[in-house]
This record gives C-alpha cells, structure tokens and sequence, in this order.
C-alpha cells in the first residue's frame, strides 16, 4: 500500500446547485403526473425586499419626536381625484382583495371586523359580495374583475370603492384560479357556476382593449354609481411606469400596485415564481410616473406584496406610496399556518408555515376552505380581534420610525430617510448605497 493509499480520505458528495433538491422533486413530478404544479401562496425564492434598506433616524442634523408627546398623523385620504365621497382610512394599511370562494365565509367576517376595528377598509376579491362581509366591513372595497362573478349594479352602489383589476402580483398576465373542490353550493350559487368544477378566470377584460377604452369603462362605472364611488386600478407590477401612467390617463383615483412577492390562492407555480418584479423595484418608476404627470399625491399609490411588519409600511411610504396592502400577514394574524394544527398539517403531508395548497380545501385552520366542519374551527369575532391587534402594531411600528426621522406624519417620509445595504437595494429603491451617496444606475 502506497502512502497516498495510506492517507486518501473520500469527499463529501457534492449536490448540484442548479439541480436542487426541489428542483429534482418538481421534475420527477412533471414526470409521473404530465401537468404543472398549482398552488397559492406568493414566491418562495429570495428576493429584495425592504429589509435591505435602513431609515436613517434622527441626531444632530435632524429633531426626533418624542413619542408620549408629539403626535404623529396616521389618516389617508384615498380617492380624491374624481369621487364625491372619496374614503378616509385612519391608517394607511388596507386589506387586499381575498374571494369568498379562496377564503371561507367566516375568513371573510373576520377580515371585515378586523378592518373595522382598525378604522380601514377590506375588499372583496374575485366572486361578489357576501352579506357577512359587507355587515361587517365599515369601509368595502367591491373588486372588479374579467370573470364578473358575482358583479351587478346594486352591490356595486353598496360598497364604499370599485377597484377594477388588470393584474395581481403573483400572476401579471393571468387569470385566478378556483377548483372544483372549493365550489359549493354556495359558491357556484353567486358565481353562476356548476358546483365541483373547476373555475378559470380570463386574464384579461372582455370589453376594452386598451387605456381609452377602459376609461369609457371607468365613466360607465362612475355613471351608475353616481359619481360617488372612487375607483381603484390594480396592476400586477412588471412594467409600472407605463402601467401607472395609462392608469392615471383612463381615469382613475387611486393604483394598486402588487409586487411578486404577493400572494394568490392558486395559480402555476411557475408564474409566482417567474413573472413579476418584486415591490421593491416598482414603486420609485410608479411614483416617477405620478411626478411626472403632475399627479403624485393627488392619484393616490397604494402598494402590495409582502408587507409585513410596521418597518414595510414606513419604508413604502418614504418611496412614496399612500398607503399598503396586506393579504397573506392577514390570513397569518388571522390564524392561518398556526403551529397548533401540525399534526394536520403533517396528515397533509407539509408543515405550519409552509402550507400554501389553499386550492385544495382542506386548510385545518378554516381559513382558505368550504369544509363546513373545517370553516367552522375559525371563530370571527376572536380572529377579528386578532387582526385588530396586527394592524394596531403596524401602525404604532410605522410611527416609532416615522418620530426617529423627525416626521409627524406618515406621509411626511421621504426617499432621504432612507439607505441600502445592498447594492441590488439601493439601485431598486433608487436610494443610496450606506455609507456613500451612490445611487448604482442613477444618472449623474
């Protein structure tokens, strides 16, 4: 035996970083069944996000507010562009659209008392209104998509807002999704649907092709609500200064901008993890599109998309939106993904925290189901509670940054509280790199 015989110690095997573990798992799947993988939730994948940027608190060149002293405004006013009762939320946090259909009937309530609580709005998502929803939701946002389910004038003149979406998110050129095992009675009741079949949205509108087409739309919608009602355009962010300046020329009040990391209940995979930006790459160009067209502030931004804590909502707002939306931290305050189901969850074959087969019905936590005995585990009025209190930490969150930088408003944030960490960051956000004043990609 030679010396080299002697002292040779084999490696480790060496796992491939392109072919992962999960990447192995979805091409034996695509193998064994011959269709893509669905399923909700938003993208997994590691992306900017507002973590990767810091608010410059206040020393010597700035004045902080003290907390138990000085006041620092939360309110917003969304809508004041056209609408003759424009809404006035007492915090720039609002739920996103969510379906009766993806959610539960007592998902819904809840969603609805929470906001109330909270002194903001909820919305209703693809599939019409339910009456629980519209009885507890102070402020209702009544979404308007190409599927129609559910629309018709009458709920269009009882909710507070009309949000007509192009895109979501998680799906920029997508329709929704709503399979067969989620269509109840009830559900293909409002929807006009047979019950157990799967339901595919369009993904686009069938009757405008373009901005002056939508803003015939918008008019028809302004007409029938008599000019009362502010109206919302939600856009998938991929290209969002162009998006948001076509918005702003068809008419509307108020863009929703929803970033990639923004949830669904089911759509291909592929498509939450591949199409899209993230919101932290859309909401400079948006707002640029608002200052150029001399519209900032009076076409108000709200934007979504994994916001998730008091610190997003601060540092969105110091990009220049008006306010945010929230949909899956939400469903989390509501009690989705609770550790206290895992032995379900395990049965399932997942985990707490990783469950996003919201298609299938079967969410222990009665959330994103129309299992009777599933729907009934989730009690409204505690979970209402619940969200009350995680809008109320948001909020309070988001003022603690806003007084550090000397601001007594939310609104009063600015791109220069703001630096990155990263080099990505400071370039998506357009803020500087710490500790410099480079901006990567900004023209000297």
């Amino acid at each position: 035996m030679t010396q080299h015989e002697r002292t040779w110690i084999p490696t480790s095997p060496r796992k491939s970083s392109t072919f992962d573990d999960y990447t192995l798992s979805e091409i034996r799947r695509a193998a064994a069944t011959g269709i893509y993988d669905i399923r909700g939730g938003g993208s997994k994948r590691k992306l900017p996000t507002f973590d990767d940027l810091l608010m410059l608190g206040a020393s010597m060149s700035r004045y902080p507010l003290e907390g138990y002293r000085e006041k620092c405004g939360t309110d917003v006013v969304l809508g004041t562009r056209f609408a003759k009762k424009p809404i006035q939320l007492a915090i720039p946090i609002t739920i996103a659209g969510m379906s009766f259909g993806s959610l539960s009937a007592h998902a819904k309530d809840a969603l609805g008392r929470g906001a109330s609580l909270a002194g903001t709005s909820t919305t209703t998502g693809d599939g019409g209104m339910t009456p629980e929803e519209r009885g507890q939701s102070k402020i209702l946002v009544y979404q308007y998509l190409p599927s129609r389910y559910g629309m018709n004038p009458d709920d269009l003149r009882k909710a507070d807002a009309i949000e007509i979406v192009i895109g979501q998110g998680a799906k920029p050129g997508g329709g929704g999704m709503l399979l067969g095992q989620k269509i109840s009675d009830r559900v293909a009741e409002m929807r006009q649907l047979p019950k157990g079949i799967d339901q595919r949205s369009a993904c686009r509108h069938p009757d405008w092709t373009g901005a002056d087409d939508l803003e015939i739309k918008i008019n028809e919608l302004r007409e029938i609500t008599d000019w009362e009602k502010p109206i919302y355009l939600k856009i998938g962010a991929s290209r969002p200064y162009y998006d948001t300046a076509l918005a702003v020329k068809s008419g509307a009040d108020v863009v929703v901008l929803d970033g990639m990391q923004g949830g669904t209940a089911a759509t291909q995979e592929v498509f939450i993890e591949h199409v899209g930006i993230p919101l932290l790459s859309a909401i400079r160009p948006a707002v640029q599109a608002l200052q150029d067209l001399g519209m900032h502030r009076k076409v108000q931004l709200i934007v979504s998309g994994g916001i998730r804590n008091g610190a997003d909502v601060a540092k969105a707002l110091a990009l220049g939106a008006d306010a945010v939306a929230i949909g899956s931290a939400a469903l989390v305050a509501l009690g989705d993904n609770d550790p206290k189901w895992e032995a379900e969850y395990q049965a399932l074959g997942t985990t707490a925290g990783a469950y996003d087969d919201w298609h299938e019905g079967k969410d222990p936590a009665g959330i994103t189901t129309q299992t009777p005995e599933l729907s009934q585990r989730l009690d409204p009025v505690v979970a209402g509670r619940r969200l009350a209190n995680y809008l109320k930490v948001m909020t309070l969150e988001a003022q603690t940054l806003a007084r550090a930088c000397g601001k007594n408003h939310l609104h009063n944030l600015e791109p220069e509280d703001l630096v990155a960490v990263t080099i990505e960051a400071a370039a998506m956000a357009r803020v500087p790199l710490a500790g410099t004043n480079w901006i990567p990609g900004a023209i000297i």
